[in-house]
């Protein structure tokens, strides 16, 4: 497997994304981007480009926030995530940017794209499909429903998968059902699967140590969603 780290734009701002691919595969192929959570690009996101390159596709995990920062407590997080948050034009500009340089990339087939999120990672893709991205499907893990531009009817062109925590203090159910409301009003082909003992962040290991009611690792639920995306991705890029 090739990984690298890519230089992009988004308007001024530099951005370093990582690339994977797996190079004993010939020819172009579905392209599938990665945005994290709200620490910045780290080894969750990574790691799970690099799963993604492990089934077949091309994976692309943005940078949300520039010169591939991460950050190291959640306080400091946020303050680097409510500006993007605030800004629902800049948030979905910062996600079109990765989506753009995935396109781009020589191996990929910018014609059969999907993108996938956790946490803040979860809300760019949403905005991505809500924006009418040229997506063909896009997965959210535990990530936030809420939007300040709900989606306009027949805007959403992507097939979109929600997989929530049903202890996910984050994510309350008055979210979960006004989302859902949100995408049958805009006609959008969606799924929402709500995993009982499950929290926020459910995917990531780490996220035991942040010692945050609401937040925490639950494996079989991780390894559950993963099935679910990749059931989803063979569905969205049959054709």
């Amino acid at each position: 497997m090739k990984t690298e780290t890519i230089e992009y734009k988004d308007g001024d701002v530099t951005l370093r994304g990582y690339h994977a691919v797996d190079e004993r595969k010939t020819g172009k192929r579905p392209g599938v981007l990665v945005m994290p959570e709200a620490f910045g690009l780290g080894a969750h996101a990574k790691s799970r480009a690099e799963r993604l390159a492990e089934l077949g596709y091309v994976a692309f995990a943005g940078d949300p926030y520039g010169n591939g920062i991460e950050l190291a407590d959640l306080p400091e997080a946020m303050k680097h995530a409510m500006p993007l948050f605030s800004d629902p034009k800049k948030f979905r500009g910062r996600g079109r940017a990765a989506l753009d340089k995935l396109a781009s990339l020589p191996n990929v087939d910018a014609s059969r794209l999907a993108a996938i999120g956790f946490c803040m990672g979860g809300t760019f893709t949403l905005e991505l499909a809500r924006d009418g991205a040229p997506l063909r499907g896009i997965v959210s893990f535990h990530g936030g429903l809420q939007t300040q531009r709900p989606a306009e009817a027949g805007q959403v062109k992507a097939k979109v998968l929600v997989l929530t925590g049903a202890n996910d203090t984050m994510i309350p159910v008055d979210q979960v059902n006004a989302f859902e409301a949100e995408m049958t009003k805009a006609g959008a082909d969606w799924q929402v699967l709500t995993y009982g003992n499950a929290k926020h962040s459910f995917t990531n290991p780490i996220s035991d140590s942040l010692n945050m009611p609401g937040i925490g690792y639950n494996k079989q639920v991780d390894e559950r969603s993963w099935k679910q995306m990749a059931a989803f991705f063979e569905e969205i890029f049959a054709s």
